[in-house]
């Protein structure tokens, strides 16, 4: 329980600063919601993007399986959110790099900018926090809250059955077991 919640929170931080990232400086003080997705995949050029078809779109997208993951406890999900961020931000500085002749990281506001930073650390965030998710419960548990009884293996025979609790044993009798009988069978051995 601790574990989904961590986890949920790492995740939820991770989508958040992906999804914050497009609005902040990447690269020479331009911001990521200008950068059209199409220019990840055909080159950066200097047109500007609307944001709705930026690099914002994989972020949100990303964002949406965040929370679906969150919601159903999908460590799946989360991680594959974290992979689209961390793979749209690789892909972001392969073609910047190829566009600028190579990566430069300024204090001035040259270069790399904190923007990319937060894509990045949201990526890892989102990453740790499936990590951390514990998942699903695997456990099956019966109606009445007990454990589930176990199954028996292929072609053997199947489990007994424990009284449910609070019930006495039914008294012995020299009456042989006969299968539909609210009796447990005897023992092994027993004779009738």
């Amino acid at each position: 329980m601790i574990r989904n919640i961590v986890g949920s929170v790492l995740a939820l931080a991770g989508a958040t600063a992906a999804v914050w990232s497009p609005f902040r400086a990447w690269y020479d003080g331009r911001h990521g919601s200008t950068y059209g997705i199409e220019d990840l995949f055909t080159g950066i050029t200097d047109a500007r993007a609307e944001v709705i078809a930026s690099i914002l779109l994989p972020f949100a997208f990303a964002a949406v399986l965040t929370l679906v993951g969150v919601v159903l406890r999908s460590r799946l999900l989360v991680a594959l959110a974290g992979l689209v961020v961390l793979g749209f931000t690789v892909l972001w500085m392969v073609r910047v790099g190829q566009a600028e002749d190579g990566l430069s990281v300024g204090s001035t506001g040259n270069g790399l900018d904190d923007g990319v930073g937060l894509a990045f650390g949201g990526g890892v965030l989102l990453i740790a926090g499936a990590v951390v998710m514990s998942g699903r419960g695997r456990h099956a548990t019966r109606v009445d809250g007990g454990p589930a009884a176990p199954r028996p293996a292929v072609g053997g025979p199947p489990p007994e059955q424990a009284p449910p609790p609070g019930t006495a044993p039914p008294p012995s009798s020299d009456v042989p077991w006969e299968p539909g009988r609210d009796e447990t069978p005897p023992p092994p051995g027993h004779r009738a």
